[in-house]
């Protein structure tokens, strides 16, 4: 159980606790990170984020992700992500096609005839092999040619490290054949760290001008809208419930906000991409990125069911992910910033989120 042992330090760790085992007889282990303000506990299937334990404006300690107490309740959901790097496609690819050159390929679909997040067995579903670090932990995943569908093998490197009040993800891929990769982190936050409380007061800022529109299918129509009069004008901070309910058609196809944002500045650059604050607990969560694109979700699609011998769950919209990423369904959008990953070329990038408190 990751709860029994949350307490530990990362060197009383030794490299990392055994916390079970999958169907395949893979061993799973937990690594925990600990500096000034934060605790973070990862584990090695889907490389997830567990824990993120950060003070409130009193002191307290609290974790202000979603997450469940065993490994059984991760395997049993096969529809959440909490806390996993998802790809090798994050987000949708419509009707799991796309081309490459001259060539054409059908990635396995699992999302109304779509690729969500990689396919049926994407690497949310894969245990990770781990090497702490002098700051955190390295995790890498090897992805095989036409392992769901997709082509080249594609070797993955995901790198967690903390400071001071700060967790770090650097990504780093790379191929053998021509392919396309888009990774992210699917931590579902709650600030307040309360995980039956809703996000819907919660205050968000995103530095983005513009946003993807989607169709009903969930899918970019290829278009970049401007934020301005829509339910998705986050320039300035803004009470996330405020406008959820809004009857314009791109809330209503997404039953809220599951929305990507393009954001403001050159990709490649780290910059800040979002702010998020919980005025109860003073807790503010800053985002900076390199990537082009976040995707805003208010666990619209979270309804309590129950998984492992614990029997636990989550509620509709009592967390939000701030994904960031390239945009959904890139490679049927030239004019979309490019996903493509060619052999001798390694694909980086960066995402930093750093929490801190305020008077309430």
């Amino acid at each position: 159980m990751i709860t029994a042992i949350e307490g530990l330090s990362w060197k009383e760790q030794k490299g990392g606790t055994r916390v079970g085992t999958i169907a395949d007889g893979s061993a799973v282990d937990l690594y925990m990170l600990k500096d000034i303000g934060i605790e973070v506990a990862i584990i090695t299937y889907g490389a997830r984020i567990v824990s993120i334990r950060t003070p409130d404006c009193f002191g307290n300690m609290a974790n202000v992700i979603l997450s469940y107490s065993g490994l059984d309740s991760y395997v049993a959901d096969e529809s959440s992500y909490l806390g996993a790097v998802v790809g090798r496609y994050a987000n949708r690819i419509a009707s799991g096609r796309f081309s490459i050159g001259d060539r054409s390929y059908q990635a396995a679909t699992n999302n109304h005839g779509n690729t969500l997040h990689g396919g049926t067995v994407g690497f949310d579903r894969r245990v990770w092999l781990a090497q702490p670090s002098s700051s955190g932990v390295d995790l890498t995943l090897m992805s095989e040619d036409g392992d769901q569908g997709f082509p080249g093998n594609l070797t993955v490197r995901v790198r967690y490290s903390i400071s001071a009040n700060v967790l770090r993800i650097d990504y780093f891929s790379s191929t053998d054949r021509a392919t396309v990769v888009n990774l992210t982190n699917h931590a579902y936050f709650n600030l307040s760290g309360r995980s039956n409380a809703t996000i819907l007061d919660d205050e968000l800022a995103i530095a983005a001008d513009r946003f993807t529109p989607i169709n009903p299918r969930l899918i970019p129509t290829g278009a970049l809208f401007r934020v301005e009069d829509t339910p998705l004008d986050f320039r300035s901070k803004t009470v996330i419930g405020a406008r959820i309910g809004s009857d314009h058609e791109q809330m209503e196809w997404a039953a809220g906000y599951d929305h990507n944002f393009v954001l403001n500045g050159t990709s490649g650059e780290l910059r800040t991409a979002a702010r998020l604050h919980n005025a109860a607990s003073g807790r503010t969560l800053t985002i900076s990125t390199t990537e082009p694109g976040m995707q805003f979700y208010t666990g619209n699609f979270l309804d309590s069911k129950p998984y492992g011998r614990a029997q636990e769950g989550h509620g509709r919209r009592t967390g939000l992910c701030l994904e960031t990423q390239h945009f959904p369904d890139s490679p049927n959008h030239p004019t979309f910033p490019s996903t493509q990953l060619r052999p001798g070329r390694v694909m980086r990038s960066t995402t930093i989120f750093k929490f801190s408190v305020g008077a309430p």
